[in-house]
């Protein structure tokens, strides 16, 4: 294995904090990754990491050096964005990180085509709710909905989108049609919760009102953590939810479903749909493949003709 090599495990042992979580990212065992740090170091003449039975620290040498590797790291990225600029058709491999509802529903039939496209192109698709470390995880492109944090990353917005409080209709029969939030929230609730991200805060206010968002707590007997099973659960009746539109993947009169509320603005957040990415200068196979994710959803976003009010019903 090359010195380059070596010195991109040395880092992202430091970044992921083990050795387990490193050799995973790059489906090796323990014994062979600190085999090549051990090697490094030999090939060195230094000590990078001061190691124990279950932790380890960057001697000085090792601080040094991780902050050349860093730069090592973006010459490297550069050199690629270089070459990448230069290619006729996307090629290579792309790392992407997506929330599960919108991979499955967005980014697979986009992939589907794009990989029949251009068959040079390899992706890895990783799809989790919760947020993934772009760089320490090495994801050349991430799908996030809400409002980017990461001051170091570059984000691309997708679409526009919003919060809709949804029923069956099933079950406006069983306990009638709320028009008011104070009627809205002594209902039961199937609340959105994966763990680091609860949406049981109702937020509202007369549309078209200057005053400021009215907040509601609600009655959430049931959480879950998956998209299409909090869907399902209200389809079945067993309470209303809050879910941001671009989760209807069908027309909601097809789901048994109607919008509670629809004279009031209901927000829990900034809202939409966003590329990041973490390299200012985007290689074509970024660039290419953001582009067939923005033509599949439209202007207007596709999930916007899928609503239909209580009012309407």
């Amino acid at each position: 294995m090359s010195i380059t090599n070596q010195l991109l495990l040395f880092l992202d042992v430091v970044q992921q904090g083990s050795f387990t979580k490193a050799a995973l990212l790059h489906d090796m065992d323990n014994s062979s990754l600190s085999k090549q740090i051990k090697k490094l170091e030999q090939v060195l003449g230094v000590q990078l990491l001061n190691r124990s039975t279950r932790s380890f620290s960057l001697t000085s040498a090792g601080e040094e050096i991780l902050e050349q590797t860093h730069t090592l790291v973006e010459t490297l990225d550069n050199i690629k964005n270089i070459a990448d600029a230069y290619q006729s058709v996307p090629k290579g491999e792309l790392r992407i990180t997506s929330p599960v509802y919108f991979g499955q529903e967005y980014l697979q039939p986009v992939i589907s085509q794009f990989m029949q496209l251009y068959p040079d192109v390899k992706i890895n698709l990783s799809l989790d709710d919760k947020k993934a470390d772009i760089i320490g995880d090495h994801f050349d492109l991430a799908f996030r909905l809400g409002k980017l944090t990461e001051s170091n990353l570059i984000a691309r917005k997708i679409a526009e989108t919003n919060f809709i409080a949804v029923a069956a209709t099933a079950f406006i029969e069983t306990h009638g049609l709320p028009q008011t939030p104070d009627e809205l929230i002594a209902l039961p609730a199937v609340v959105y919760s994966n763990g680091t991200l609860t949406l049981d805060q109702l937020s509202t206010r007369e549309r078209g009102s200057s005053k400021p968002f009215d907040m509601y707590k609600m009655q959430g007997n049931y959480k879950v953590s998956d998209v299409r099973t909090m869907i399902g659960a209200v389809r079945d009746g067993l309470g209303y939810s809050l879910i941001d539109i671009s989760n209807l993947d069908q027309h909601m009169d097809e789901l048994g479903l109607v919008q509670l509320l629809p004279h009031y603005e209901v927000s829990t957040r900034e809202t939409a749909i966003y590329a990041i990415y973490p390299h200012r200068k985007q290689t074509m196979l970024v660039k290419e493949f953001i582009k067939a994710v923005q033509d599949y959803i439209g202007s207007p976003p596709r999930w916007e003709s899928h609503i239909i009010s209580a009012s309407n019903t």
